[in-house]
């Protein structure tokens, strides 16, 4: 009966080794995450995400590959990127929060960080954004991108004073109620849908980041940038939580590493911005620029429209956005 009870122990212990030895190699099985941007392909605000898609399946192959599915509009509408990444129809976004405010209205502060994405790593701020996102988007935040890069206001006719009333101006989220309070009549529009509302004077402006202009064409019908720029551009890298969560510890370091690199990129944006602003001026963009008293009065109402728009619909977390966020 011994001799019985050791070979059952045996068999057993063998077992369970296997076992183990089996789940080690399946947590260890290449994993294939599918991915969309909210922007159109190899245009600026997609460009580091496929570079850092190629990043991540050059390093990555036996443990972690994407594939990109597409941008901007060729795969869905911009602003149904967000929902896609919380219902798990793509795996991983590369998507602005101005996009995905309707599930997350908390998104719209993250345009008024005045701290780096690392200094948020620092202090606090990743962890709370980070947990808003699973809460609310079913998401895992992987990284920020485009600390540095400002908005401008750019416009088909001259002004002298931040005074935009009679001036319809195509908005999203990120500047709606900014333009709002200086007296601006919004409009909302898809990104696709900018040109030609410009051409054909459905809207005197929008607003956009300093980089990317070119992308879209829209130079061609843009007569003026009003500067000095206000918030900070915002690209965010997300992971359906479920998804997440699957991956094994391994797999979710490696990705942790490729988005603190994505994130590094962000040191490139002083000279692209100087780069982008010379060529606007070549392309025959004339820049506005209001007295010192206008230029606070503008500045000013930027971040106070904003804030108390965010204050507004997350009375419950935008103060404390408001404490991590600003300096």
């Amino acid at each position: 009966m011994t001799s019985t009870r050791h070979k059952s122990l045996a068999i057993l212990f063998l077992a369970v080794l296997l076992t183990g030895t089996w789940s080690l190699r399946a947590g260890a099985q290449e994993v294939t995450l599918r991915a969309v941007s909210a922007f159109a392909e190899r245009t600026r605000f997609s460009a580091n995400f496929e570079r850092f898609i190629e990043k991540v399946n050059a390093e990555g192959k036996g443990e972690v590959q994407i594939r990109y599915i597409g941008g901007g509009g060729k795969v869905m509408n911009p602003f149904e990127v967000g929902n896609a990444v919380r219902n798990g129809v793509v795996d991983m976004a590369n998507v602005t929060g101005a996009f995905y405010t309707n599930l997350m209205p908390e998104a719209d502060a993250l345009k008024l960080s005045e701290r780096s994405i690392q200094e948020l790593r620092k202090n606090g701020g990743f962890e709370f954004i980070h947990r808003l996102h699973e809460q609310k988007l079913n998401s895992y935040f992987l990284a920020r991108q485009f600390d540095g890069v400002p908005f401008h206001l750019y416009l088909t006719r001259k002004i002298e004073r931040p005074d935009l009333k009679g001036l319809k101006l195509r908005v999203t989220p990120v500047y709606q109620a900014f333009f709002s309070a200086l007296g601006a009549t919004p409009i909302r529009t898809d990104p696709g849908e900018v040109y030609t509302a410009l051409e054909r004077g459905v809207v005197d402006g929008y607003g956009w980041p300093i980089q990317g202009v070119f992308d879209l064409g829209w130079q061609e019908v843009t007569q003026y940038r009003v500067d000095p720029g206000f918030y900070s551009a915002e690209v965010n890298v997300l992971v359906n939580l479920n998804r997440w969560n699957r991956l094994s510890a391994a797999q979710k370091g490696f990705l942790n590493r490729m988005g603190e690199w994505l994130e590094s990129l962000n040191q490139e944006n002083p000279r692209i911005n100087a780069e982008e602003a010379a060529r606007q001026q070549r392309g025959g963009i004339e820049t506005i620029t209001f007295s010192p008293e206008d230029t606070l009065v503008y500045l000013k109402t930027a971040r106070d429209a904003a804030w108390a728009r965010v204050l507004e619909v997350s009375p419950d977390n935008g103060p404390k956005l408001k404490e991590i966020l600003s300096k």
